[in-house]
């Protein structure tokens, strides 16, 4: 498990000073604003060198073969949408974000995945790392996301060119089908990795530091479990109580992908709360858990279709709810 403190984001540098927040290192040395008055100036959708959309930013994909990846074809929102034969048109952001928007793609970065769903019950931290006047009005192909790399942070330019197979997104998509934040801002960090293949594998402290610029802490759960539940417990409930971002992981162990407690091997997860709730006069302590997959949940109890929830209060059983979305108690 691992938690990311943001008491200590963005006192490394005074604000206004190249790095801040509000004034983030030009990564590449692309200026957002300068390359979209350009491509206005011209005319033109923005397309982007540093990143271009061929296999150089795919990478070396451990899962795919030279043929498959000649089936990969670059496709902006609208012409994506296009191919599908809908008629929406694209949106960055649809009500919101929410860890409910998108799903894992072909390439193993849950460990990122599972920090952008806790990232996504911070607003204020969301809102410094996706820019949030974006959208696909006042449109020249281009976006932008901020993240902590290096002891500063940097302004990461794309253009919103992404890798499609058969007419589906490759990588992390949205469930909706027409928002396109999550893809976008994978794709802002592939480029900050060096490509996607880039982005398999890794822990999910990784993307918490580089979404917060904070401190991280990671605990093995056998080394907290040997010494008592209270202080992992404790450790939970503060770390919620001070909005740190928290995720947790399994480790590879032989045989099936998914365990037959439905928990996936190798495999991270964000912690979206924790609560207690009475069963037979006593405190239960329970903790809630997403799959970056978006489905796939433990089955064991406190699950979905646990019968443990019909033993406790119709108000505690609201806590509960029966859906096929990855997340879990």
């Amino acid at each position: 498990m691992a938690k990311s403190e943001t008491c200590l984001v963005n006192l490394h540098y005074q604000d206004g000073s190249e790095g801040s927040p509000s004034n983030p290192a030009k990564f590449k040395n692309q200026d957002f604003a300068q390359i979209k008055a350009d491509c206005f100036r011209k005319g033109e959708l923005f397309l982007d060198n540093e990143f271009p959309p061929n296999g150089l930013s795919l990478g070396d994909l451990p899962d795919m073969s030279s043929s498959q990846e000649s089936e990969v074809k670059w496709l902006r929102p609208a012409d994506l949408l296009r191919e599908r034969g809908k008629k929406d048109q694209p949106a960055f952001s649809k009500d919101g974000m929410s860890r409910f928007d998108f799903g894992q793609g072909d390439v193993g970065n849950c460990w990122f995945l599972s920090a952008i769903s806790a990232l996504t019950f911070q607003e204020n931290l969301m809102a410094q790392v996706v820019p949030m006047d974006q959208s696909f009005e006042n449109y020249a192909g281009i976006f932008h996301f901020k993240f902590w790399r290096f002891g500063k942070w940097v302004d990461v330019v794309i253009d919103d060119n992404l890798p499609t197979k058969k007419k589906r997104l490759l990588f992390v998509s949205s469930k909706c089908g027409n928002e396109f934040w999550a893809p976008l801002l994978e794709k802002a960090y592939a480029k900050l990795c060096g490509s996607y293949a880039d982005m398999h594998a890794g822990f999910p402290s990784e993307a918490c530091k580089d979404f917060t610029g904070g401190v991280n802490q990671t605990y093995k759960l056998k080394e907290m479990n040997s010494a008592g539940h209270g202080d992992l417990w404790l450790t939970l409930i503060r770390a919620t109580r001070c909005q740190s971002l928290i995720c947790c992981w399994t480790y590879h162990n032989k045989g099936a992908l998914v365990s037959d407690t439905g928990l996936v091997n190798g495999h991270a997860y964000s912690i979206t709360g924790v609560t207690k709730v009475e069963l037979n006069g006593s405190k239960v302590r329970l903790v809630r858990v997403m799959n970056p997959w978006g489905r796939r949940e433990w089955n064991g109890k406190w699950s979905d279709k646990s019968d443990l929830w019909d033993k406790v209060s119709q108000e505690v059983r609201k806590k509960c709810f029966d859906h096929d979305n990855g997340e879990f108690w």
